[in-house]
């Protein structure tokens, strides 16, 4: 009973505290540093104005507002009509990092008096800039209670850990995306004290960027004769964890604007560390004289808007490229580190590593003149509506000690322009009975560069030769812009691919079993290495570049020296349980048939390999059966397969049976495979693949189950699946990634 009575008058004294609050106005502090936040804070300045009678708009100026070498852009607040309550001239000048200390300690020593005569309810503080920082640190030790504009978001330099900072300092929150709301809740923000508002710079320009005026602003700001996307807006700031850096890709930047021949707004950078020496560079390059560019210092921001949403592209690392150009579906260059994991569209082609004039040339090639879908990452125009509602419901009498909480952080996802000026490439080694091929294959099948050797006899000269080649073809793929992704090795023989051990080896190729060839290459090359049979590397290659691609269930066929293969199931590659899934060439298709190399009898590899043609072929010509007329055999020529396709080619009944047994055997086993597992295609690869398509299919039509005649034979188009297969090992790999 006596805790029923205590709730009904904490619920009570709430009720009062509201109503008394109905009849008070809420008196809000809005502070603005430099045109930049001033855009953002503006549409809720107009909003509180517009609602006077819940709303007292106190006003307070600083920083770069008040400089006339940034415009003194403090003037654009009293157009808009609002009155100033206070201006603090905080700014040292110098524009290296001292000075920007020192700025933050004189905005400290200045802030109370005004803060204490002014004693707001709320501060509403925006975004990451070092005069913010002051304003937070100043307002928490006077125990008022902050709202932080756009904290949450990841960019670079120290631009994050000012926002972060700033976001600890603050009691409630107004972000923008869902992903800045998640990081919030992960650095122990109240997640009741967090409104997902969305930008509030969106607000006004998702409303107001179709002016009908727009050609007049354009023609005002860079010459009567530019035209709509005709033009580049370039908007640089220093980055002050890297200075040096950041001025040097101005330089860039500068020198590949002018080479790229176009009309240029370019706006000075702001007031950071760092921004004289830009400005040195611009007037040393002659940028003010050059007459493709128009240098300002600031434009309105309603006439921003036009200008960036008619623009040809936008090039540089402001927040404006990542933000609000997406709105309009403008081309973005951001260039640098400063707005490193920044949620972007599609429209953002970012340039982080911008070292050279060429890299950022291109990026304006690849960009200027396209149009994106308008993003609305950032906003959906009612943020104002959703921070007003949010502002009138903090509850002035609870304490301002901050609640935590631990959840995980989401990561961000970008791209980066180094996927496109270089080619992703994969390092592919075939190991044959005769030769060692080592390809650069990109990422759409191509080989690039093939090397080829002997190879050897010996283990240890076989590595040495192996790893010779691959950093010969390395040092090849920097001139030929690839990007070596990884080594994928395609080898005879039984292979343990999780390991990278070669188990058994082929009697082709010597001093190859229980060999660990993932371990020298990775070591010796710093990358990931993928190690498989021929047979399972060419079933790779047709599943991503040949017949295969887009096929859940089939089975490769390869017909050579040997007989192998592999399967594809449900989209996966087959292995077994001991590594010999898909011996095909191992299938006995006869109780009496020939002795195969493994040791058994009757064997598809017995009757169809090229070493089993060959073998028929010494008979026939040993028995003076091979040869027809139009057919010669040199005394120094070994005589092989290919001798007995051409005696069957001519005629010979002798070679023709045999051919036709080999098919038939070949058939047999396919038919097996088909009742055992059922694919929907079988594809035929290697040397002898067109010959022995005919007599498979005649075979399947003649043996297997009505169920399964139906499948598809088909036989290879690609002209190195082994290597192919190895490569792909790489790509479908390392390519899941996210960058």
């Amino acid at each position: 009973m006596e805790l029923y009575y205590l709730r009904t008058q904490q619920a009570q004294e709430k009720m009062e505290r509201s109503e008394k609050r109905l009849n008070e106005r809420l008196r809000v502090c809005v502070a603005t540093c430099n045109r930049a936040d001033y855009s953002k804070l503006a549409p809720i300045m107009f909003g509180i104005k517009s609602h006077a009678e819940i709303f007292d708009l106190e006003v307070v100026v600083l920083g770069s507002h008040l400089i006339d070498d940034y415009g003194n852009t403090f003037r654009m607040i009293k157009q808009d009509e609002f009155d100033i309550h206070a201006k603090l001239h905080t700014i040292v000048r110098g524009e290296d990092e001292a000075a920007m200390v020192e700025s933050v300690g004189l905005a400290l020593v200045k802030l109370p008096d005004v803060l204490q005569r002014l004693a707001p309810d709320i501060l509403l503080v925006h975004g990451d800039r070092f005069d913010a920082l002051a304003l937070a640190t100043a307002a928490a030790l006077m125990n008022i209670r902050i709202l932080h504009l756009e904290g949450g978001e990841v960019s670079g330099t120290i631009d994050d850990s000012i926002r972060h900072a700033i976001s600890k300092l603050a009691h409630y929150h107004a972000v923008c995306t869902r992903s800045a709301e998640r990081h919030l809740i992960s650095m122990c923000e109240d997640h009741s004290h967090i409104i997902l508002a969305g930008c509030p710079s969106y607000d006004k320009l998702l409303s107001a960027h179709q002016r009908d005026d727009y050609t007049d602003i354009i023609k005002s700001w860079l010459g009567d004769d530019v035209k709509e996307q005709s033009y580049i807006v370039a908007l640089q700031h220093p980055v002050t964890t890297d200075i040096q850096n950041s001025i040097k890709i101005y330089e860039l930047m500068l020198d590949a604007l002018i080479s790229f021949n176009k009309r240029t707004l370019i706006l000075f950078p702001n007031i950071d560390a760092g921004s004289k020496e830009m400005v040195r560079v611009m007037r040393r390059k002659g940028i003010e004289q050059h007459p493709n560019f128009r240098a300002v210092k600031h434009v309105p921001f309603d006439q921003f808007i036009q200008l960036v949403s008619h623009a040809g592209c936008m090039i540089g690392n402001s927040s404006c490229g990542v933000r609000e150009a997406g709105a309009f579906g403008t081309p973005v260059i951001n260039l640098g580190t400063r707005q490193t994991g920044r949620e972007t569209g599609e429209n953002v082609l970012h340039v982080r590593d911008a070292d050279t004039h060429n890299k950022i040339y291109h990026a304006l090639e690849l960009q200027f003149g396209k149009r994106y879908p308008c993003s609305k990452i950032y906003g959906d125009g009612n943020a104002v509506q959703r921070i007003l509602k949010f502002m009138q419901s903090i509850d002035l009498s609870e304490p301002l000690q901050k609640k935590f909480c631990f959840p995980p952080v989401k990561e961000c996802i970008s791209q980066d322009i180094d996927h496109i000026l270089e080619t992703q490439s994969a390092l592919a080694v075939d190991l044959g009975g005769t030769n060692l091929r080592v390809a650069i294959v990109c990422m759409k099948g191509k080989v690039v560069k093939k090397y080829m050797q002997l190879n050897p006899k010996t283990f240890e000269e076989r590595i040495e030769l192996m790893l010779t080649m691959c950093k010969q073809a390395m040092a090849d793929a920097v001139h030929l812009n690839c990007r070596i992704l990884g080594v994928g090795v395609s080898t005879g023989g039984r292979v343990n691919p999780q390991d990278g051990i070669v188990l058994h080896s082929t009697k082709l190729i010597n001093e190859w079993s229980s060999v660990d060839i993932r371990t020298p290459i990775s070591s010796a090359l710093h990358l990931p290495v993928w190690v498989d049979n021929d047979g399972n590397c060419a079933t790779l290659a047709e599943r991503k570049f040949g017949h295969g691609k887009g096929v859940e269930n089939f089975v490769t066929i390869i017909t050579g020296t040997g007989i192998g293969g592999g399967i594809i199931q449900h989209n996966e590659l087959i292995h077994g349980s001991t590594f010999c899934a898909a011996e095909l060439g191992h299938i006995v298709v006869s109780l009496e048939g020939p002795e195969c190399m493994c040791g058994s009898h009757g064997c598809i590899e017995a009757y169809s390999s090229g070493l089993a043609l060959q073998r028929e072929a010494k008979r026939l010509h040993d028995e003076d059966l091979l040869l027809v007329e139009g057919m010669s055999v040199n005394n120094k020529e070994q005589v092989n397969a290919t001798h007995l396709l051409n005696a069957a080619r001519l005629g010979n009944s002798k070679a023709e049976s045999i051919l036709h047994t080999a098919g038939t055997a070949l058939g047999l086993g396919i038919v097996n495979i088909l009742h055992m597992i059922n694919p929907s295609l079988v594809i035929l690869s290697g040397v002898l693949a067109e010959h022995y398509e005919n007599p498979v299919r005649q075979v399947i039509s003649q043996r297997a189950l009505l169920s399964a005649q139906g499948t598809k034979v088909m036989v290879s188009e690609l002209e190195d699946p082994a290597l192919l297969g190895a490569a792909s090992m790489v790509l479908d790999y390392t390519t899941r990634r996210t960058y």
